[in-house]
């Protein structure tokens, strides 16, 4: 078996001394004609905010320490969710005062990464299924500096792709294209190892075009993943993630005991 395959039936491992960081300071320009005054991450899916779907997927795994990177409307999503103890968890908010892209944004949370040597990093406004022990798994066995989870969808014409060789190394990326053909993407879930922070420019940078390509040969690895992910990125996807609110929120507390399920309606298409 290859050891960096995981197996279905591996014991979940409970990480309560990991830190998760969640970017939720976007403009989310491209939802503003349905969320006119109200940051991306607290768009309401079902009787609750997108967000709290992220929240209650890492509390379900024992991920209780979370680090929100604030900035576009940072005092409404600070408001809802508090300190986090009516959620069962920690929350500690690192808001930025000019945007400074996702890079930008986990590279000023830096101060409170101090005391974990891998942490977890997750888009706000997108929602994939998986275990975090496998990543982390995963991504201790690699050695590597970068685990993102990747998903395999049927049409990847908004998104860039990622390139992975036959040891899981991500060798290169591709832009968007409108081409309405399969391919794997970025999840938007990742493991970072500290020391990754030292490759992190200071100010505005994007993990995708000014850290990742940039990288030491090696340094980033791929895990794939086979459950339900979609994002709330535009008008119809976000339509979508309502339409499929009692679906997030099971895979969200991970109550199956039949593993990730996976499903074409639960892809952006």
């Amino acid at each position: 078996m290859n050891p960096l395959t995981s197996s279905p039936h591996s014991t979940r491992v409970t990480r309560v001394d990991t830190t998760a960081v969640l970017l939720v300071g976007g403009m989310g320009t491209r939802l503003q004609s349905v969320l006119p005054s109200t940051p991306k991450p607290l768009a309401r899916v079902g009787d609750a905010p997108f967000l709290e779907l992220l929240i209650l997927q890492l509390r379900s795994q024992g991920i209780r320490r979370l680090v929100m990177c604030t900035g576009h409307l940072a005092s409404q999503i600070e408001s809802e969710f508090g300190d986090g103890a009516e959620l069962g968890v920690a929350i500690e908010y690192s808001r930025e005062s000019r945007p400074l892209g996702t890079a930008g944004a986990v590279k000023l949370a830096q101060p409170y990464l101090q005391t974990t040597s891998e942490f977890v990093v997750m888009n706000g406004d997108s929602f994939l299924e998986l275990e975090f022990s496998d990543l982390f798994r995963f991504h201790q066995q690699s050695r590597g500096l970068i685990t993102m989870a990747v998903r395999r969808v049927p049409d990847a014409s908004r998104y860039g792709t990622v390139e992975m060789d036959n040891d899981h190394r991500v060798v290169g990326f591709s832009e968007k294209k409108m081409v309405h053909a399969p391919g794997v993407v970025n999840g938007g879930v990742y493991v970072f190892s500290r020391a990754v922070l030292e490759h992190f420019p200071s100010g505005p940078a994007s993990f995708e075009k000014d850290v990742l390509p940039h990288l030491p040969a090696g340094e980033v690895y791929a895990m794939e993943q086979h459950g339900i992910f979609i994002d709330i990125g535009t008008p119809d996807d976000y339509a979508r993630a309502q339409a499929l609110h009692q679906s997030l929120r099971q895979a969200a507390a991970n109550t199956s005991e039949s593993g990730p399920q996976t499903s074409n309606q639960d892809l952006p298409l």
